[in-house]
């Protein structure tokens, strides 16, 4: 019961991050969210939240040394991604994020940011993606490249975890079908792809706002 009340606040706190990004990205238009949008993202977070979590717990109750290499190697990535991109694209250091602080004051508060950031995305698509070269430090873009190469390698690493679970399965998991939970995982995240999708395809509320729709885009 605690489990799934918990993932139901997670899922609620991501569903609202999900329409405060819309509302910062896009400040200057009047947007209303349809309750098909909201029960699209619902789906789409439940579905990909739970998976996400569900596969670390499996991988980590048979190799428990590997799972803290697989989440710090996650982790990395996500906190230096922003960095690299910001290094790349030989931007002035941010300055204006607030005047009392100062350069080591600013960069303590950008890889706080940064931190938050990396870990989202150890189990879920941010809603809104860091760009520390915008002033605002989010990416008002839509880069459908970015999240298809995202759930692309999300989908087969869980699928990896999910093998590695099923080879080095203990007596515990004996009463458990485990090909019938590696499907049910595997299609669950794909059931969580396929609400993201019609979101953005036909629930976005600022859908005419793109300069490609995500099917184009794909």
């Amino acid at each position: 019961i605690f489990m799934v009340l918990s993932l139901l606040s997670i899922v609620y706190g991501a569903l609202r991050c999900n329409i405060l990004a819309i509302k910062i990205k896009y400040d200057d238009y009047d947007i209303r969210v349809k309750p098909a949008a909201y029960l699209c993202i619902f789906m789409w977070r439940s579905f990909e939240i739970a998976t996400r979590v569900t596969v670390l717990v499996l991988f980590g109750s048979v190799v428990r040394i590997w799972v803290f290499l697989i989440v710090l190697l996650n982790f990395l990535g996500f906190f230096f991604y922003p960095w690299i991109i910001f290094w790349l694209s030989k931007s002035p250091f941010p300055e204006n994020i607030e005047k009392e602080l100062s350069r080591v004051g600013t960069t303590i508060v950008l890889c706080l940011l940064t931190f938050l950031y990396a870990g989202i995305n150890m189990f879920c698509w941010s809603a809104a993606q860091v760009e520390l070269s915008d002033p605002d430090l989010i990416s008002k873009s839509q880069n459908w490249y970015q999240m298809t190469v995202y759930y692309i390698v999300r989908l087969m690493e869980n699928a990896f975890l999910l093998l590695m679970w099923y080879i080095y399965r203990t007596d515990f998991y004996l009463y458990v079908c485990a090909p019938m939970l590696f499907l049910q995982l595997l299609i669950g995240y794909c059931m969580g792809v396929f609400f993201m999708l019609v979101f953005y395809q036909f629930c976005h509320p600022c859908k005419k706002l793109f300069s490609s729709s995500i099917t184009e885009a794909l």
